[in-house]
Protein backbone atom coordinates (compact mmCIF):
# COMPACT_ATOMS: atom_id res chain seq x y z
CA UNK A 1 0.00 0.00 0.00
CA UNK A 2 1.13 3.55 -0.77
CA UNK A 3 0.16 6.86 0.81
CA UNK A 4 1.04 9.47 -1.77
CA UNK A 5 4.68 8.80 -2.67
CA UNK A 6 5.30 6.67 0.43
CA UNK A 7 5.35 2.88 0.28
CA UNK A 8 4.36 1.20 3.55
CA UNK A 9 6.65 -1.59 4.72
CA UNK A 10 3.60 -3.88 5.07
CA UNK A 11 -0.18 -3.81 5.60
CA UNK A 12 -0.04 -3.21 9.36
CA UNK A 13 -0.55 0.24 10.88
CA UNK A 14 -0.41 1.28 14.53
CA UNK A 15 -3.53 3.30 15.35
CA UNK A 16 -3.13 6.74 16.91
CA UNK A 17 -4.16 6.52 20.58
CA UNK A 18 -4.14 9.51 22.92
CA UNK A 19 -1.80 8.95 25.84
CA UNK A 20 -0.39 5.76 24.31
CA UNK A 21 1.25 6.19 20.90
CA UNK A 22 4.08 8.44 21.99
CA UNK A 23 7.53 8.19 20.42
CA UNK A 24 8.78 5.35 22.68
CA UNK A 25 5.75 3.19 21.84
CA UNK A 26 5.77 4.03 18.13
CA UNK A 27 9.45 3.12 17.81
CA UNK A 28 8.89 -0.16 19.65
CA UNK A 29 5.93 -1.15 17.47
CA UNK A 30 7.86 -0.25 14.32
CA UNK A 31 10.78 -2.40 15.49
CA UNK A 32 8.38 -5.29 16.12
CA UNK A 33 6.72 -5.26 12.72
CA UNK A 34 4.36 -2.30 12.24
CA UNK A 35 4.52 -1.04 8.66
CA UNK A 36 3.59 2.48 9.76
CA UNK A 37 2.77 4.26 13.00
CA UNK A 38 0.61 7.34 13.60
CA UNK A 39 1.21 9.79 16.42
CA UNK A 40 -1.34 10.53 19.11
CA UNK A 41 -3.50 13.50 18.13
CA UNK A 42 -2.18 17.04 18.42
CA UNK A 43 -4.69 19.85 19.02
CA UNK A 44 -4.97 22.37 16.19
CA UNK A 45 -5.43 25.27 18.63
CA UNK A 46 -2.24 27.38 18.30
CA UNK A 47 -2.49 28.37 21.99
CA UNK A 48 -1.68 24.76 22.88
CA UNK A 49 1.14 24.38 20.37
CA UNK A 50 4.02 25.40 22.60
CA UNK A 51 2.99 23.37 25.62
CA UNK A 52 5.36 20.64 26.77
CA UNK A 53 2.73 18.01 26.01
CA UNK A 54 2.35 19.19 22.40
CA UNK A 55 6.10 19.45 21.89
CA UNK A 56 6.59 15.88 23.09
CA UNK A 57 3.78 14.65 20.86
CA UNK A 58 5.48 16.31 17.88
CA UNK A 59 8.92 14.84 18.65
CA UNK A 60 10.01 12.28 16.02
CA UNK A 61 13.73 12.26 16.78
CA UNK A 62 15.29 8.98 15.70
CA UNK A 63 12.10 7.49 14.27
CA UNK A 64 12.40 5.27 11.22
CA UNK A 65 9.81 5.06 8.48
CA UNK A 66 6.94 7.38 7.57
CA UNK A 67 6.27 10.12 10.11
CA UNK A 68 2.49 10.55 10.30
CA UNK A 69 1.05 13.14 12.69
CA UNK A 70 -2.63 13.28 13.60
CA UNK A 71 -4.29 16.65 14.14
CA UNK A 72 -7.69 17.35 15.70
CA UNK A 73 -10.01 20.33 15.59
CA UNK A 74 -13.14 21.76 14.01
CA UNK A 75 -12.00 25.07 12.48
CA UNK A 76 -10.83 24.76 8.84
CA UNK A 77 -8.30 27.60 9.00
CA UNK A 78 -6.90 26.45 12.32
CA UNK A 79 -6.59 22.88 11.04
CA UNK A 80 -4.78 24.11 7.93
CA UNK A 81 -2.36 26.12 10.06
CA UNK A 82 -1.78 23.12 12.32
CA UNK A 83 -1.00 20.98 9.28
CA UNK A 84 1.56 23.50 8.02
CA UNK A 85 3.14 23.77 11.47
CA UNK A 86 3.50 20.00 11.86
CA UNK A 87 4.97 19.60 8.38
CA UNK A 88 7.55 22.22 9.37
CA UNK A 89 8.29 20.07 12.44
CA UNK A 90 9.00 17.03 10.27
CA UNK A 91 5.63 15.37 9.57
CA UNK A 92 5.62 13.54 6.24
CA UNK A 93 1.91 12.72 6.41
CA UNK A 94 -0.88 14.68 8.09
CA UNK A 95 -3.73 12.58 9.50
CA UNK A 96 -7.05 14.21 10.38
CA UNK A 97 -9.00 12.86 13.36
CA UNK A 98 -12.69 12.36 12.69
CA UNK A 99 -12.83 9.05 14.52
CA UNK A 100 -12.24 9.76 18.20
CA UNK A 101 -15.42 9.11 20.25
CA UNK A 102 -14.14 10.71 23.48
CA UNK A 103 -16.62 13.16 25.00
CA UNK A 104 -13.97 15.80 25.68
CA UNK A 105 -13.16 15.79 21.95
CA UNK A 106 -16.73 15.44 20.63
CA UNK A 107 -18.03 18.13 22.99
CA UNK A 108 -15.76 20.54 21.14
CA UNK A 109 -17.35 19.43 17.84
CA UNK A 110 -14.15 17.65 16.82
CA UNK A 111 -13.28 13.98 16.33
CA UNK A 112 -16.21 11.82 15.27
CA UNK A 113 -18.66 14.67 16.07
CA UNK A 114 -17.65 16.19 12.74
CA UNK A 115 -19.40 13.36 10.90
CA UNK A 116 -22.70 15.06 11.78
CA UNK A 117 -21.70 18.00 9.57
CA UNK A 118 -20.64 16.86 6.06
CA UNK A 119 -20.31 20.45 4.79
CA UNK A 120 -17.86 21.29 7.58
CA UNK A 121 -16.00 18.04 6.88
CA UNK A 122 -15.53 19.12 3.27
CA UNK A 123 -14.29 22.58 4.31
CA UNK A 124 -11.76 21.13 6.76
CA UNK A 125 -10.44 18.52 4.35
CA UNK A 126 -10.15 21.00 1.49
CA UNK A 127 -8.42 23.58 3.69
CA UNK A 128 -5.85 21.07 4.94
CA UNK A 129 -5.10 19.42 1.59
CA UNK A 130 -4.65 22.86 -0.01
CA UNK A 131 -2.35 24.03 2.78
CA UNK A 132 0.35 21.33 2.58
CA UNK A 133 2.19 19.46 -0.13
CA UNK A 134 2.47 16.21 1.86
CA UNK A 135 -0.23 13.50 1.74
CA UNK A 136 -3.24 14.07 4.00
CA UNK A 137 -5.09 11.07 5.42
CA UNK A 138 -8.33 10.79 7.37
CA UNK A 139 -9.65 8.57 10.16
CA UNK A 140 -13.42 8.19 10.51
CA UNK A 141 -16.07 5.95 12.02
CA UNK A 142 -19.01 4.38 10.21
CA UNK A 143 -21.25 7.25 11.31
CA UNK A 144 -22.60 9.14 14.29
CA UNK A 145 -25.05 6.48 15.50
CA UNK A 146 -27.04 3.52 14.21
CA UNK A 147 -29.52 5.78 12.42
CA UNK A 148 -26.84 7.99 10.90
CA UNK A 149 -24.27 5.78 9.19
CA UNK A 150 -22.86 8.19 6.63
CA UNK A 151 -19.39 6.69 6.31
CA UNK A 152 -19.80 6.15 2.56
CA UNK A 153 -20.77 9.80 2.03
CA UNK A 154 -17.87 11.08 4.14
CA UNK A 155 -15.45 8.77 2.30
CA UNK A 156 -16.58 10.15 -1.06
CA UNK A 157 -16.24 13.73 0.21
CA UNK A 158 -12.73 12.83 1.40
CA UNK A 159 -11.69 11.40 -1.95
CA UNK A 160 -13.02 14.46 -3.79
CA UNK A 161 -11.11 16.74 -1.39
CA UNK A 162 -7.80 15.05 -2.17
CA UNK A 163 -7.44 12.77 0.85
CA UNK A 164 -4.72 10.19 0.12
CA UNK A 165 -6.04 7.31 2.24
CA UNK A 166 -8.83 6.58 4.69
CA UNK A 167 -8.83 4.62 7.96
CA UNK A 168 -12.23 3.42 9.13
CA UNK A 169 -13.04 2.24 12.64
CA UNK A 170 -15.95 -0.14 12.20
CA UNK A 171 -18.23 1.42 14.81
CA UNK A 172 -20.38 4.54 15.11
CA UNK A 173 -19.45 7.25 17.58
CA UNK A 174 -22.39 6.17 19.78
CA UNK A 175 -20.92 2.65 20.05
CA UNK A 176 -17.67 3.89 21.55
CA UNK A 177 -15.69 0.63 21.76
CA UNK A 178 -18.67 -1.61 22.57
CA UNK A 179 -20.27 -4.22 20.38
CA UNK A 180 -18.72 -5.83 17.33
CA UNK A 181 -16.99 -3.93 14.57
CA UNK A 182 -19.02 -3.58 11.35
CA UNK A 183 -16.73 -5.04 8.72
CA UNK A 184 -19.55 -5.07 6.18
CA UNK A 185 -19.80 -1.27 6.45
CA UNK A 186 -16.05 -0.92 5.97
CA UNK A 187 -16.40 -3.08 2.85
CA UNK A 188 -19.12 -0.77 1.49
CA UNK A 189 -16.88 2.24 2.13
CA UNK A 190 -13.95 0.51 0.40
CA UNK A 191 -16.14 -0.23 -2.62
CA UNK A 192 -17.31 3.40 -2.82
CA UNK A 193 -13.89 5.04 -3.31
CA UNK A 194 -10.68 4.55 -5.25
CA UNK A 195 -8.27 5.63 -2.53
CA UNK A 196 -6.64 3.11 -0.13
CA UNK A 197 -8.77 2.11 2.85
CA UNK A 198 -7.45 0.84 6.19
CA UNK A 199 -9.77 -1.31 8.32
CA UNK A 200 -9.76 -0.79 12.10
CA UNK A 201 -11.58 -2.37 15.02
CA UNK A 202 -11.29 -5.56 17.11
CA UNK A 203 -8.22 -6.90 15.30
CA UNK A 204 -6.56 -8.78 18.13
CA UNK A 205 -5.20 -12.03 16.65
CA UNK A 206 -3.40 -13.07 13.47
CA UNK A 207 -6.47 -15.04 12.38
CA UNK A 208 -8.73 -12.02 12.90
CA UNK A 209 -6.36 -9.86 10.86
CA UNK A 210 -6.56 -12.25 7.91
CA UNK A 211 -10.35 -12.42 8.22
CA UNK A 212 -10.76 -8.63 8.31
CA UNK A 213 -8.59 -8.11 5.23
CA UNK A 214 -10.68 -10.66 3.34
CA UNK A 215 -14.06 -9.49 4.68
CA UNK A 216 -13.51 -5.80 3.99
CA UNK A 217 -11.27 -5.85 0.91
CA UNK A 218 -9.20 -3.22 2.73
CA UNK A 219 -5.69 -2.37 1.62
CA UNK A 220 -4.32 -2.53 5.17
CA UNK A 221 -5.40 -2.98 8.78
CA UNK A 222 -4.96 -0.70 11.78
CA UNK A 223 -4.30 -2.10 15.25
CA UNK A 224 -4.81 -0.14 18.44
CA UNK A 225 -5.76 -1.56 21.83
CA UNK A 226 -4.52 -5.07 20.97
CA UNK A 227 -0.96 -3.70 20.81
CA UNK A 228 -1.07 -2.38 24.38
CA UNK A 229 1.21 -4.66 26.35
CA UNK A 230 1.69 -6.81 23.23
CA UNK A 231 3.64 -4.71 20.71
CA UNK A 232 4.90 -7.96 19.16
CA UNK A 233 1.39 -8.55 17.78
CA UNK A 234 2.58 -6.89 14.58
CA UNK A 235 5.25 -9.49 13.86
CA UNK A 236 2.81 -12.27 14.80
CA UNK A 237 0.23 -11.02 12.29
CA UNK A 238 2.83 -10.37 9.62
CA UNK A 239 4.21 -13.90 9.99
CA UNK A 240 0.72 -15.42 9.82
CA UNK A 241 -0.26 -13.42 6.71
CA UNK A 242 2.96 -14.47 4.98
CA UNK A 243 3.11 -18.14 6.02
CA UNK A 244 -0.29 -19.19 7.36
CA UNK A 245 1.33 -20.40 10.57
CA UNK A 246 1.52 -18.87 14.02
CA UNK A 247 4.70 -17.67 15.65
CA UNK A 248 5.48 -19.00 19.11
CA UNK A 249 4.63 -16.62 21.94
CA UNK A 250 7.72 -14.65 23.06
CA UNK A 251 9.75 -16.26 25.81
CA UNK A 252 9.72 -14.63 29.25
CA UNK A 253 13.25 -13.28 28.79
CA UNK A 254 12.23 -11.49 25.57
CA UNK A 255 9.14 -9.96 27.18
CA UNK A 256 11.42 -8.77 29.98
CA UNK A 257 13.83 -7.21 27.50
CA UNK A 258 11.07 -5.46 25.56
CA UNK A 259 9.34 -4.14 28.68
CA UNK A 260 12.53 -2.92 30.36
CA UNK A 261 13.65 -1.13 27.20
CA UNK A 262 10.22 0.45 26.92
CA UNK A 263 10.28 1.63 30.54
CA UNK A 264 13.79 3.04 30.15
CA UNK A 265 12.81 4.90 26.98
CA UNK A 266 9.78 6.40 28.76
CA UNK A 267 12.03 7.57 31.62
CA UNK A 268 14.49 9.23 29.23
CA UNK A 269 11.82 10.69 26.92
CA UNK A 270 9.58 12.28 29.56
CA UNK A 271 12.07 12.65 32.40
CA UNK A 272 12.18 10.32 35.37
CA UNK A 273 9.20 11.82 37.23
CA UNK A 274 6.63 11.86 34.44
CA UNK A 275 8.16 8.81 32.79
CA UNK A 276 7.68 6.80 35.99
CA UNK A 277 3.99 7.71 36.10
CA UNK A 278 3.40 6.91 32.42
CA UNK A 279 5.27 3.60 32.66
CA UNK A 280 2.72 2.29 35.17
CA UNK A 281 -0.10 1.78 32.67
CA UNK A 282 2.19 0.18 30.08
CA UNK A 283 3.64 -2.24 32.63
CA UNK A 284 0.14 -3.12 33.78
CA UNK A 285 -0.72 -4.05 30.19
CA UNK A 286 2.44 -6.13 29.75
CA UNK A 287 1.86 -8.02 32.98
CA UNK A 288 -1.68 -9.11 32.06
CA UNK A 289 0.08 -11.72 29.92
CA UNK A 290 2.18 -13.01 32.83
CA UNK A 291 1.13 -15.67 35.31
CA UNK A 292 0.47 -14.68 38.93
CA UNK A 293 1.16 -11.02 38.23
CA UNK A 294 -1.76 -9.30 39.97
CA UNK A 295 0.01 -8.74 43.30
CA UNK A 296 3.08 -7.30 41.58
CA UNK A 297 0.92 -5.08 39.34
CA UNK A 298 -0.70 -3.61 42.45
CA UNK A 299 2.74 -3.01 43.97
CA UNK A 300 4.24 -1.54 40.81
CA UNK A 301 1.72 1.31 40.49
CA UNK A 302 2.86 2.59 43.89
CA UNK A 303 6.57 2.74 43.04
CA UNK A 304 7.70 6.37 42.96
CA UNK A 305 11.14 6.36 41.31
CA UNK A 306 12.48 5.29 37.92
CA UNK A 307 15.32 3.26 39.42
CA UNK A 308 12.97 1.32 41.70
CA UNK A 309 10.65 0.57 38.77
CA UNK A 310 13.43 -1.01 36.75
CA UNK A 311 14.78 -2.98 39.69
CA UNK A 312 11.33 -4.25 40.70
CA UNK A 313 10.58 -5.31 37.12
CA UNK A 314 13.88 -7.21 36.91
CA UNK A 315 13.14 -9.02 40.18
CA UNK A 316 9.64 -9.96 39.02
CA UNK A 317 10.94 -11.47 35.80
CA UNK A 318 13.71 -13.29 37.66
CA UNK A 319 11.01 -14.99 39.69
CA UNK A 320 9.01 -15.77 36.52
CA UNK A 321 12.05 -17.43 34.94
CA UNK A 322 12.69 -19.48 38.09
CA UNK A 323 9.06 -20.69 38.06
CA UNK A 324 9.39 -21.59 34.40
CA UNK A 325 12.61 -23.52 35.04
CA UNK A 326 10.93 -25.57 37.79
CA UNK A 327 8.06 -26.50 35.49
CA UNK A 328 10.49 -27.50 32.73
Amino acid sequence: MKIGPYQLDNQLVLAPMAGVTDRPFRMLCKELGAGMTVSEMVASNPKLRDTRKSRLRSDHTGEAGIRSVQIAGADPDMMAQAAVYNVEQGAQVIDINMGCPAKKVCNKAAGSALMREPELVEKILTAVTNAVSVPVTLKIRTGWDGDNKNGVMIAQIAEAAGIASLAVHGRTRACGYKGEAEYNTIRLIKQSVNIPVIANGDINTPEKAKHVLAATGADAIMIGRAAQGRPWIFREILHFLETGSRLEEPEVHEVEDIMLRHISHLHSFYGKGQGTRIARKHVSWYLKEQQDSQVFRNQFVRIETAEEQLEAAKQFFQQQKLKQAKVA
